[in-house]
């Protein structure tokens, strides 16, 4: 008997032995200072980054101040040709303090009298859109998750270290893009569920748990695989925008530095041109929200109040009516009983229709035209690309044939697609 009750004591001890090291290695794993990197907050601020300038002033504070000034008239030029297409003669000063909201200093050199920077302009979306007249036309995409991985040595990483991938996803301002991220920064255990592993996990039921513990209705995958000629070399990273819980591939670019030390540059210009893919994929379509990750609440006619519905003037109208009406189809029974029955009207239809819009006026002409249109409810345009062509969201009732084929009597050119058309007039 003592020799079992020795040996039980020794299975406890080790059982709790056991348990205290497990514990510490799942707390070692969970508080790890080297993981993570908040995002920076990003607002609907109009950006324009990468403006260079070198000026000289009276002293150093003169000359950044002068800097900081030219900085604003470059940045209001390139957003106007970015948004209008065109060239202008710029803004007065005292206009460009009034609509400008911050200064970005990306990098920057102070001498005794001159100053030498890259800067980053912020212009209020509110102010700068009125004049601009494209304030309130932005496409938005429903809150997506980011599972940023990168490969380096070949073995995957998202979360378990800091990454230059993690960081320039941090750093990136999404204030001005099409997508709404929902940028995680592997915080207490989303390291451990946010992993290279999940984006091939197709279960449905596994990612709607991920999606909405982080308010997210969908995931993006952005991938880049780093490639090292030499230890300090050349650098050549290969980037693929994919998405969805069965990951599906949207498109692929390569980069290429020089040495280590641009990495963190190509991330960030690798970022830009992903962003525009993926906003790309929006307006196109593509990138859309997985029905299979909707969970759509039953729906429960004995909890409704219906006192909130005023049902008795609708019935007595409707029985007053079904009396009127109940003399007439008796006396017309005979009349119609060789006649088919009368078709339901057609259900309304949500389609994405591609126009060209060199200028804002272009827009007005494009919404009335297709409003014009029988069977057309609604006609607004959700993605608005001036000098290029915009998306506009149409709900008709009837098949989209029958759409094109209307648009076609009115003068336009119709390509039909899977659930949208383009359309354009001759010559464009």
């Amino acid at each position: 008997m003592s020799f079992l009750s020795d040996f039980r004591t020794k299975i406890a001890a080790a059982i709790a032995v056991v348990t205290v090291l497990a514990g510490t290695v799942v707390y070692a794993q969970l508080e790890g200072t080297e993981r993570g990197v908040a995002p920076l907050a990003s607002t609907g601020d109009f950006e324009v980054m990468g403006v260079e300038v070198d000026v000289h002033g009276d002293n150093a504070f003169d000359a950044r101040k002068k800097g900081w000034e030219e900085a604003q008239r470059k940045a209001w030029k390139m957003l106007y040709k970015r948004t209008q297409g065109g060239e202008t003669s710029g803004l007065p000063d005292g206009t460009l303090n009034t609509i400008v909201s911050a200064i970005i200093v990306e990098q920057e050199q102070i001498g005794p009298k001159r100053y030498i920077a890259t800067l980053g302009v912020m212009f209020d979306r509110a102010r700068t859109g009125s004049i601009l007249g494209v304030g309130g036309r932005r496409l938005r995409s429903p809150p997506l998750l980011v599972l940023p991985i990168m490969w380096s040595g070949g073995s995957p990483q998202v979360f378990e270290n800091r990454t230059e991938w993690q960081k320039a996803w941090a750093r990136f301002r999404s204030g001005d893009s099409a997508i709404d991220y929902v940028r995680p920064y592997g915080s207490d255990s989303e390291s451990l569920v946010l992993t290279a592993g999940q984006a091939n996990r197709p279960s449905r039921r596994w990612w709607r748990n991920i999606l909405d513990q982080f308010g997210a209705a969908d995931v993006i995958i952005p991938i880049v695989r780093l490639t090292y000629e030499y230890p300090g070399g050349p650098v050549t990273g290969r980037f693929t925008a994919r998405y969805g819980p069965d990951n599906r591939f949207i498109d692929s670019f390569a980069l290429k530095v020089d040495r280590s030390e641009d990495i963190p540059k190509m991330m960030d210009q690798g970022i830009a041109r992903l962003d525009n893919i993926y906003a790309s994929a929006l307006s196109r379509g593509i990138l859309k929200t997985d029905k299979s990750l909707i969970i759509e609440d039953p729906f429960n006619l004995d909890e409704l109040d219906l006192e909130d519905f005023d049902l008795d003037e609708d019935l007595a109208g409707e029985v007053g009516g079904g009396e009127d009406a109940a003399s007439e189809a008796g006396n017309s029974a005979t009349e119609s009983a060789g006649e088919a029955p009368i078709a339901a009207p057609a259900a309304a239809t949500s389609i994405s229709l591609q126009f060209d819009t060199p200028d804002v006026g272009a827009v007005g002409r494009g919404e009335a035209s297709v409003r014009a249109i029988p069977g057309v409810t609604s006609a607004s345009t959700s993605s608005l690309a001036l000098g290029g062509v915009s998306v506009m969201s149409v709900t008709y009732r009837g098949d989209i044939s029958t759409l094109a084929q209307a648009l076609r009597a009115q003068g336009w050119q119709v390509q039909q697609g899977a659930g949208a058309l383009r359309i354009s007039r001759s010559g464009q």
